[in-house]
């Protein structure tokens, strides 16, 4: 297991209507490592404590949702993972449980409150036909419950019934 990317992006790039394209993606916002805040979310990321957002201020995706090539630039995800199984339940599975995420710095559990369904925009961004293929697959969005610090590189994780 992995986190293989990790965004924390200042700016929301897809507004208006995708035929228009994203916006210019700020640089440095590929970054190595992420500082997680209980309740908030991750800090310098465009949805770090805004009020709307707070009951999924964090996005994860594995990567075996995405084709070859796509990469958290393109999905608009925050965290990218690889090798994610907890039995026959991938991370799209895991609504309602807790995410234990832990990249070497501690734990960071994440409670996992619903899929992150994707929109029109992944056609554009990823290619044709991504928005139905991703449908189920476009991973899920999570409430941090602690404070900690996740990094790109090998990770140890768990699921944990939901509190």
């Amino acid at each position: 297991m992995e986190i293989v990317e990790l965004l924390a992006s200042p700016v929301h790039r897809f507004v208006g209507r995708p035929g228009d394209g994203p916006g210019v993606a700020p640089e440095g916002e590929i970054v190595r490592e992420i500082r997680v805040r209980a309740g908030l979310g991750i800090v310098g990321d465009r949805y770090f404590n805004h009020a709307a957002h707070r009951d999924a201020s964090v996005t994860v995706i594995a990567r075996e949702s995405l084709p070859d090539g796509a990469g958290l630039v393109q999905a608009r995800r925050n965290i990218l993972v690889a090798g994610l199984r907890f039995g026959e339940r991938t991370l799209d599975d895991l609504v309602g449980s807790t995410l234990v995420l832990d990249s070497g710095d501690g734990p960071v559990r994440l409670s996992v409150r619903r899929r992150a369904n994707p929109c029109a925009w992944m056609d554009v961004s990823i290619g044709p036909g991504a928005w139905k293929a991703l449908r189920g697959r476009g991973g899920v969005r999570c409430v941090p419950l602690d404070d900690g610090i996740l990094r790109v590189g090998p990770l140890t994780a768990s699921v944990e019934a939901a509190s």
